[in-house]
């Protein structure tokens, strides 16, 4: 599982995080010296897309001026799609909860129609929460798509994507993540013929990487991994569906050209996508677990210092050399909420019930930990140095409290059994063994 080069991908990308990026597919295409001026070169419009609002710190400042063919005001009414969500939150409940991988549809469906809203702790139009998606997919789309509710963090686990954004293409694939600005226009093509994986929709603060503190200033996710496309566009005067995401509800219009028709653009509020293999593990080489901050990717800050508005934790291949240490992450309860899913191979921690494409919920104070087989296996171990290979899971971490939705708790992908996995966890207590 070692980091990939792609084909081609010095030409068709940008490397960098957070970067003042420009670029232009037609030479010429970009101003000079000025972000608006009077007539732009091609006969092109001028418009700029805020992430965030006017007034922040300019260190917090995301924001892409575009240059294309018809500016995105040229659009009729919207109307509300038969299709919704289902994003109805359920009961509330203290229990953890399992479910198994969503089976591939039969019936044709693309990325918008196989989106499932899954947990969730905020409504849509609140600045700061989350929203946890899982996707199944076996046919690209036709239409065109964005979100006004938050930024999009999508981690494919079956089956590659190209994401056709305003501002380039982005191709990713398994053990890939990528993420797409709140309100940027983009279409979903599936390079297989099936696709399978999780959204996280991020209504706070734009994703950052994480402070280092005393890890120093490499390590962990490092910003030239991350990819940002160049410029493509599509001149196509064809009749092309148009949908939004607005507080929770989609609605579509019907244009009358395609909306990716960005010539040419410069900023820094951009798509980008990031190989997970990529990523400078940290970890012990003494004793004990350290915590699984240290393996996070990506953060958005929330309001109180220190308590993410969701971060994104990845579990990659590492090696384990602790000594006189229980390996597998400890049991634990937990002030923050656990959201985890599995791309490829099996989690350390669970040794059955937990598959590629499965999902699990642990919320606030919500006890859990290595199920029987893997605690008595870590128990009983001989400690030598091990590497943890083939797999790669995740988690989404946040502050707020995650509710399922009331299609997740009443789907048969629910595990009803997932407490047993604890179940055989005897009592080996003995007052006369130290």
């Amino acid at each position: 599982m070692q980091p990939q080069q792609q084909m081609g991908e010095t030409s068709r990308y940008l490397s960098g995080f957070g970067n003042e990026f420009s670029s232009e597919a037609l030479p010429g295409a970009l101003p000079v010296g000025q972000n608006s001026p009077q007539k732009v070169p091609f006969g092109l419009y001028t418009e700029l897309l805020s992430g965030t609002a006017f007034t922040v710190a300019r260190s917090e400042a995301r924001r892409t001026w575009l240059y294309r063919i018809r500016p995105s005001a040229n659009h009729g009414q919207y109307q509300h799609l038969e299709r919704q969500l289902n994003a109805k939150l359920g009961p509330v409940t203290p229990n953890r909860l399992r479910w198994n991988p969503q089976p591939v549809p039969e019936a044709a469906t693309d990325f918008l129609d196989g989106l499932t809203c899954v947990v969730a702790n905020a409504e849509p139009g609140q600045p700061a929460g989350a929203s946890i998606y899982r996707y199944a997919a076996n046919q690209s789309m036709e239409r065109v798509f964005f979100n006004a509710d938050g930024e999009l963090l999508i981690v494919p686990q079956l089956g590659a994507l190209k994401l056709v954004t305003e501002l380039g293409v982005l191709e990713v694939a398994p053990l890939e993540i990528a993420v797409i600005p709140r309100g940027m226009r983009f279409r979903v093509e599936l390079l297989d013929s099936a696709a399978r994986g999780y959204v996280c929709e991020n209504h706070g603060c734009a994703l950052r990487l994480p402070d280092l503190g005393p890890i120093g200033s490499n390590g962990l996710a490092n910003p030239r991994d991350f990819l940002t496309p160049v410029a493509h566009f599509e001149e196509r005067d064809e009749p092309v569906q148009l949908v939004q995401k607005f507080l929770g509800e989609l609605w579509s219009t019907e244009l009358d050209h395609s909306p990716l028709d960005v010539v040419a653009w410069h900023g820094n509020n951009v798509p980008y996508k990031y190989d997970l293999r990529r990523f400078n593990t940290i970890g012990t080489v003494s004793f004990d677990h350290p915590d699984p901050s240290i393996f996070t990717v990506l953060t958005s800050p929330s309001a109180i210092h220190g308590m993410a508005n969701i971060d994104f934790v990845i579990f990659p291949p590492r090696w384990m050399v602790a000594e006189n240490t229980f390996r597998p992450p400890w049991f634990h309860r937990n002030l923050m909420n656990e959201f985890m899913g599995l791309i490829d191979g099996a989690y350390d921690a669970k040794a059955d019930g937990f598959s590629p494409g499965g999902a699990s919920l642990h919320n606030c104070m919500s006890a859990h930990g290595p199920d029987h087989v893997s605690t008595e296996q870590a128990i009983n171990a001989e400690l030598k140095p091990h590497k943890i290979e083939n797999t790669m899971a995740f988690m989404f971490e946040t502050g707020q409290v995650l509710r399922p939705t009331r299609q997740a708790l009443e789907s048969p992908l629910l595990q009803a059994d997932y407490d047993s996995c604890w179940a055989g966890l005897a009592n080996t207590f003995d007052k006369n063994q130290k």
